[in-house]
């Protein structure tokens, strides 16, 4: 949660301009969506972001949104990106957009504007399906990929885009990794990422991966 403005006088809840933002990894900025919003042309009050926290993830159990839900009062005015900001799926989307617009709170999506009760919901809950389908067939046209990549690898010893093994190709050695942060017991994964010039997320891998085999 971010505080944009100043705070309103104790007791008197003022209407209030609300950005949600939400990242799937920890790679990932929200820095796009806030600059989207930008363009809508409204100053924020106050901010609340999920970053690494996965779509699948129903949105009252993120802890950014399950935040903004408590804060949120009648008369104040939510912005996302897109739909999919707003739930898990098509119904999580619906449910959460309804219950919002009950509670006196409106909407607005990025590209759309304003989401209206009754058809607004319609059309959301329509873009939300659509947003599913798709991120769907994003994963079974990976997981056809993986499957004809392993069959490929064990026939020929590459894979069908002629890779020698699956998976990403190490950004660094996880040796060499391992071996400077043995060296340098008092490191932190940050400065171990800053040292090989690699995502957070990249050091923190390799070290699980090498925890594992110990």
């Amino acid at each position: 949660m971010r505080h944009l403005t100043s705070e309103p006088l104790l007791g008197i809840h003022v209407m209030q301009h609300i950005a949600y933002y939400r990242v799937s990894t920890t790679d990932q900025s929200i820095e796009a969506q806030r600059g989207a919003l930008a363009k809508d042309g409204v100053t924020f009050d106050m901010e609340f972001r999920d970053e690494g926290v996965s779509g699948s993830v129903l949105a009252a159990h993120r802890q950014g949104f399950g935040e903004l839900l408590k804060f949120v009062r009648k008369g104040d005015t939510l912005y996302v990106y897109a739909v999919d900001r707003l739930g898990r799926d098509a119904l999580d989307v619906q449910g959460t957009v309804h219950a919002l617009l009950k509670k006196g709170v409106s909407v607005h999506v990025h590209g759309l504007g304003l989401i209206a009760a009754g058809v607004g919901e319609l059309i959301v809950a329509v873009l939300a399906q659509v947003a599913t389908m798709e991120r769907n067939r994003i994963i079974e046209r990976t997981q056809a990929g993986r499957v004809a990549a392993r069959e490929h690898l064990e026939r020929t010893g590459k894979t069908h885009k002629g890779k020698l093994s699956l998976g990403r190709p190490h950004e660094v050695d996880p040796g060499a990794v391992a071996a400077w942060r043995k060296a340098n017991p008092e490191a932190s994964h940050v400065t171990a990422s800053k040292h090989f010039n690699v995502s957070l997320s990249t050091v923190k891998r390799y070290s699980a991966a090498l925890a594992s085999m110990k």
